[in-house]
Parts: C-alpha cells; structure tokens; sequence
C-alpha cells in the first residue's frame, strides 16, 4: 500500500515505539498518584488504568486507549495511535507533500487529564510523527487551572510549567521556545469568549529543522518535561482542600474546555477525518461540566 521509503517507515516505528514506552510510564505514574492522594480528600481505592487495544477500520494501524476513572483523576485518557493510510481528497489538499501521494504513515501520543479537585489544573499534550513526501513532527503541551486565581502568567504552576517546556526546547534551539509558546497562546484561545483556555504552554506543528534525529530529540525532550512537571504540580496541589465555590468555578472552566475541543481543535478534527477512535478523540471532554 506505502509508497513511502523504508527509511520514512523506519522512522515512524521508531517514533511509534518511544509514544508506546512514554505512555507506559504515564500510566504508571498517575496511578502512583492516585495511591498518594489524601484518603480524606479522595475516599476510595486508587483508579487505574484500562488498556483497550483498538484496530483502524480503514487502511493499517490502531492505538492503545488508556482510560482511568479514579478519586484524584476524576477523568484520565493517554493514548498511542500509528496509521498507514491515504488521505481523503478534501485533507490530501490541506496536508504537505500529500498532493503527490494522499499515502502516510503516522504515529502519536495524546492525552488530558481532569483532576477531581478544582486547585489541581487540568493538563493536556500530546507528540506526533507524520509523513507523506515530506515528515514532520508536532505536539506540544499546555496547562489549564480552573480557579481564576491561578489563572496568571505569574502563578507558581504557570511559572513552573513554562520552566519545564522552556527546558525542554532550549537545548535544541533558544529561539524555538518563544516561538512555540506565542503558537500555543494563539492556537489555544476562544475567539467567541475573548479568553485563553488556560496558561500556555508550547505548541508546535509541521516541525522540520532538516535534522530528523535533533527533531525526534525535542520530542522526546517535551514528553520528558511533561512527564516531570505534572506530578510535581500535582503533588504540590493535591492536600489543598477546596469549596463548593471551586467546583463550580471548574465546571464553568471546564465547559469552556470543551467549547474549545469541539469549536476549534484541529487535533479532533483530523482524528475523526482521518478514520481514529472516535473513544479515544472524544475522550478529552471533561466527565462533569456546566454553563450557568
């Protein structure tokens, strides 16, 4: 089916391999989490992780579904996906490369956590590798507090998180880190509210310096950050007790949430386009949400 180069295909399953191992230790740490949480804030046996492996229904490939329902993470979803597929005529037009050949392969890690307690920010990221003519990698990931008071630039966790993506890009290009966390604050923004959906963080997509292994590297190097500074902010948080005010102020949040997800995210809309896990796709929307 591939018209792609062995080369391309070597690549993808290499990308592939790392978001499977990355989503591994995700799923091991916010189970170790959920055992750590305080019994009086969040009764209740620790949640953990259902793995549900899934096939794509049209061209080669599938994912593994992670999904966690526990007393921390009142909604939990990391993903892996790869694809050898074709485009549909209406995205080979919007996609480079796939002009010459609607052929690609793919491979991704994705995921978004809501915490139960409102003091505790939601997160999301996700990593991807691509390719058709021409590879690219994209990603990045962003952090979204649900109380207003944590909703600045000079918050603790927004200071800590942009540390964290800011160390993640310097090694590789200091010019790459403003470039990606002005993207990330106009892609994840409601133009119909006038508000960001939450503090930044980095977002980066067709990514191609020339150097495949210094691009792999950065992606690799924002899983890891990720992968370091959410626990951190989470353990922070966590023994913070909070009011029936917070919890409403977070569904009202996490309703903006999903205006975003469903109104502007191009990462839903390709997922349903290009034939994903409708579970896995629409498993960012928050479990609870309200518009008053």
């Amino acid at each position: 089916m591939s018209n792609l180069s062995p080369e391309i295909e070597a690549r993808r399953d290499r990308a592939k391999q790392w978001f499977e191992a990355l989503q591994t230790r995700i799923f091991a740490e916010l189970e170790r989490l959920e055992a750590e949480a305080p019994d009086h804030l969040y009764p209740g046996e620790p949640g953990r992780f259902e793995r549900r492996p899934w096939t794509r229904q049209s061209g080669v490939g599938g994912g593994i579904g992670g999904h966690l329902k526990g007393r921390l993470f009142e909604k939990a979803g990391v993903h892996t996906s790869a694809a050898l597929a074709r485009f549909s005529p209406e995205m080979a037009a919007q996609m480079p490369g796939a002009d010459k050949d609607p052929t690609y392969v793919s491979a991704s890690i994705s995921l978004i956590v809501h915490p139960v307690s409102p003091r505790t920010p939601t997160v999301h990221m996700n990593t991807r590798f691509l390719s058709t003519a021409e590879s690219w990698f994209g990603g990045g990931a962003d952090l979204t507090p649900m109380i207003d008071e944590q909703r600045s630039q000079e918050a603790g966790d927004a200071r800590l998180f942009h540390a964290a993506m800011q160390g993640a890009c310097d090694p590789f290009d200091p010019e790459w880190y403003g470039k990606y966390k002005a993207w990330c604050d106009e892609y994840f923004f409601l133009p119909h509210r006038n508000e960001p959906r939450g503090i930044g963080g980095i977002f980066y997509d067709r990514h191609n310096s020339g150097d495949f292994e210094k691009d792999f590297a950065f992606t690799r190097a924002v899983g890891e950050a990720f992968l370091d500074v959410y626990p951190k902010i989470v353990r922070h948080r966590m023994s913070e007790p909070w009011t029936d005010a917070d919890r409403q102020e977070q569904l009202v949040r996490r309703g903006r949430y999903v205006e975003f997800n469903l109104l502007y995210d191009r990462g839903t809309m390709f997922g349903l386009k290009a034939g994903g896990n409708i579970e896995t796709i629409l498993s960012s929307m928050p479990p609870m949400v309200s518009w008053p």
